[in-house]
């Protein structure tokens, strides 16, 4: 009887033990999927499903694992392993170990008091305060049901004088039915020619237009795709836009949205002109100029690559890029050969997909000296075997705007060098820790929150850092005396972390709670009740 009371115990720790190495939804898989996940796969969002909820996850647990692993989800065309860009939308290697973990053990819930809050979606927008320039799209039915749609809007800017964009942002007026956002400015008034005469033709609001904007001279100023953070330049710098310009939206309607209604919002944050470095976001690299084997024609049955080259005039910093391409691409890169005849690497999508595509910030500004040789190379497949041929059986494909034509653009948002642009930093995450890719909580916005809040024994304090740091967590008064110290000089670990406290013999009223770092102090009200 002992021997099997023993070894009935011996099971029972056995199995305690395999659960606690299992990782839990609250406190490690939650922490993933907000930061990585739900800012498409949440309810009204642009994503199929939701994952903002411990049942909603389970319920798509094994889809998560087999996507995860196999790098499909979440989407992020360009190649990590090439360059490094800002805000990448990139699973580590241990995040994915943590889902796969989770998935093959059971799917713990854990304890849901230390789960962290649910991040809130709204048509607001990301960026805090007031926009300087709103514009809104007119309502339109999405005709999108057996092919995609690309309506382009007209709305009149209204500036009377010349501004700088410091931040950008597209606010969908319906995330499930609109798949990305182009916006242009132009001055010529062929755009709103377009409208007009499309208006008339009872097919507006707006006017359908695939690639560009139907205007050789419009001008981009920013992209928005579904989980992408804002478009914004650090201080001193921004992008222009010229007064009295006509703005023009291009939203993609991907096929099967047929009835839904949108009126997409884009903001726009101006900087103080005085002072302004100006921004430039344009075509550097461009099939009908800078072609070294042009021109741009894949013949039917053929798998081809071509090669564009501009050498630089000056001295450029380098802030982005955006290849584009139709369409039968299947790869594209961008990089450039500087005067020492090193190479510098931009972007490299390896896997083309029309419908993923977007502007990519660098995590630090590149320069590029007069003589640097811009270039890319893109491989185009214009065969049966590509299931985005636009014929079947394939036909001869040549440049052009049209779906069934190609294009080969690499944009650049750049400005004119001075020196110390390339030690200027636009997320340091990426810098700080090359092989290990995260991103803040919240979309940038740290996380410090309690719960239950008032409080009347203990609490849980959930914060999440971008990097390992070493902190204190404090209980301030109103008068700025600390009341109760729950850590000094602690090792604070990189992610989501949740702490319990007591506020026992802590007399009731309103308090701060302080975590000290070495980086940041983060604050949140308290209350106490007993």
């Amino acid at each position: 009887m002992t021997k099997k009371l023993l070894l009935l115990t011996a099971l029972l720790l056995l199995q305690k033990a395999l659960s606690a190495s299992v990782p839990d939804w609250s406190t490690q898989v939650a922490p993933i999927l907000y930061n990585h996940c739900t800012s498409c796969h949440h309810d009204g969002g642009i994503a199929p499903f939701s994952l903002l909820t411990y049942e909603e996850a389970t319920l798509y647990a094994t889809n998560i694992s087999t996507y995860v692993n196999g790098r499909i989800m979440p989407p992020w065309p360009p190649d990590p392993s090439y360059s490094h860009l800002a805000h990448e939308r990139v699973l580590s290697t241990a995040d994915i170990a943590t889902i796969t973990a989770w998935v093959s053990g059971g799917t713990p819930m854990g304890d849901t008091l230390l789960a962290p809050p649910k991040p809130v979606y709204g048509n607001t927008g990301m960026i805090a305060g007031t926009p300087d320039l709103i514009i809104q799209c007119p309502t339109f039915t999405s005709p999108a049901s057996s092919s995609d749609v690309y309506q382009c809007f007209v709305i009149p800017s209204g500036l009377v004088a010349d501004k700088y964009i410091s931040s950008f942002e597209a606010i969908p007026g319906n995330p499930q039915c609109v798949h990305h956002v182009l916006v242009f400015a132009d001055t010529t008034g062929v755009c709103a020619g377009l409208q007009a005469a499309s208006v008339a033709a009872g097919t507006g609001p707006g006017y359908p237009e695939f690639g560009g904007t139907g205007s050789n001279s419009s001008s981009m100023l920013g992209v928005w795709v579904p989980g992408s953070m804002p478009m914004s330049y650090p201080v001193g710098f921004g992008l222009k836009i010229p007064h009295n310009a006509d703005i023009i939206v291009q939203v993609h309607y991907p096929a099967g949205t047929v009835g839904m209604k949108d009126s997409t919002k884009i903001h726009f944050y101006f900087a103080p002109s005085a002072g302004i470095r100006e921004v430039f976001m344009e075509p550097v690299l461009y099939h009908d100029f800078d072609m070294t084997n042009g021109p741009l024609m894949i013949p039917a049955d053929t798998i081809k690559t071509f090669y564009e080259q501009f050498p630089a005039p000056g001295d450029m910093t380098l802030l982005g890029a955006f290849p584009h391409m139709h369409l039968i691409g299947q790869t594209i890169k961008s990089y450039g050969v500087l005067p020492t005849g090193d190479t510098d690497k931009y972007v490299s999508v390896n896997k083309w997909d029309f419908h993923w595509q977007g502007f990519y910030m660098f995590s630090k500004f590149k320069k590029a000296p007069a003589g640097t040789l811009l270039r890319a190379e893109a491989t185009y497949n214009n065969t049966s075997s590509n299931p985005s041929n636009p014929y079947s059986p394939p036909q001869n494909i040549v440049v052009g705007e049209n779906t069934t034509n190609e294009m080969m653009i690499v944009f650049f948002v750049y400005t004119s060098y001075l020196p110390g642009d390339e030690n200027i930093i636009v997320d340091s995450t990426i810098l700080a820790s090359p092989n290990v890719q995260h991103t803040n909580y919240y979309n940038g916005q740290q996380l410090l929150d309690v719960c239950p809040n008032p409080a009347v024994s203990s609490m849980v304090v959930k914060c999440f850092m971008v990097d390992p740091d070493v902190g204190s967590i404090e209980l301030v008064d109103m008068q700025g005396k600390v009341v109760r110290q729950y850590m000094t000089n602690t090792s604070l670990k990189e992610g989501y972390s949740a702490f319990t406290y007591s506020v026992d013999g802590v007399a009731p009223g309103t308090y701060t709670l302080v975590i000290r770092t070495s980086q940041q102090v983060l604050t949140k009200k308290v209350v106490v009740v007993h």
